[in-house]
């Protein structure tokens, strides 16, 4: 029992991240395939063109609204992420009966506290690893979940591509392959991430992107993740988005609540 209340902290914590900028409900259309403004054969000025559209911040402040499905079992819950760039990514998620859930993640560390069950987690970020690929570091969840590109995948090791008049980058380091998939604005339209070795897959989908402050940001995403028969899908669609304003990440652990090793 303990082991399946760890199991499902885990996964929460993976994915459950100046002049303010929030964000508005006008789409930036992304223009016709064929039309994108390339630099032809020459590999290391078009992936400095891709990661030029990366949003650029130190801090960010995403609330909306999820639904998560763990092996066929769905549940609503509103979620709030915060992040302060490479150092910080902290969520909460809440229901009509309050918060269920409180993450923070550093790049050290993960903490979980789980308000229903009174029970809290405590691990290296290492941990993670016994359900996802161990190329996938804080660095890697924080682009996954600005929308951003992931650096260590964006080298010249990578093979890039322009299929169809879309650019796509993949690779292989060790056991994870890894491919990425950008839309005509030049922005990640698709990342997945699987180790075939161990049965593991992650797989996020963006939407439409919209302007916030000097870049754009994913009105919403949908990550599905696989690790053996355990499957589980995560919608957010972000009703709020502010970047580069003051964040707090409040955690602490009642003294009633039940440590999980």
């Amino acid at each position: 029992m303990k082991r399946n209340i760890q199991n499902s902290l885990l996964f929460v914590g993976m994915i459950s991240l100046a002049a303010a900028c929030k964000m508005k409900k006008t789409v930036v259309t992304a223009p016709p395939v064929g039309k994108t403004e390339v630099v032809a054969d020459k590999k290391a000025d078009n992936l400095r063109l891709l990661t030029s559209n990366d949003l650029t911040f130190h801090t960010l402040s995403l609330k909306g609204k999820a639904n998560l499905d763990v092996n066929g079992s769905a549940n609503n819950v509103g979620m709030t992420i915060r992040m302060e760039k490479d150092k910080v990514i902290w969520m909460s998620a809440t229901s009509i009966l309050g918060e269920v859930a409180r993450v923070l993640i550093t790049p050290d560390s993960i903490k979980v506290r789980n308000n229903f069950q009174s029970v809290y987690l405590q691990k290296p970020f290492s941990y993670m690893h016994t359900s996802t690929n161990n190329q996938v570091d804080f660095k890697v969840l924080q682009a996954i979940f600005s929308g951003n590109t992931v650096e260590k995948f964006m080298t010249l090791k990578s093979d890039l591509d322009l299929e169809n008049g879309i650019w796509v980058v993949k690779g292989r380091q060790e056991y994870l392959s890894y491919q990425l998939l950008f839309n005509t604005l030049l922005k990640v339209a698709e990342t997945n991430l699987n180790d075939v070795n161990s049965g593991q897959a992650l797989k996020v989908v963006y939407g439409d992107y919209q302007k916030v402050s000097e870049g754009l940001f994913p009105s919403s995403m949908k990550l599905s993740s696989m690790s053996g028969t355990k499957k589980i899908n995560l919608n957010l669609d972000f009703s709020k988005i502010e970047c580069n304003v003051p964040v707090e990440f409040p955690f602490s652990v009642p003294k009633k609540y039940e440590v999980i090793n």
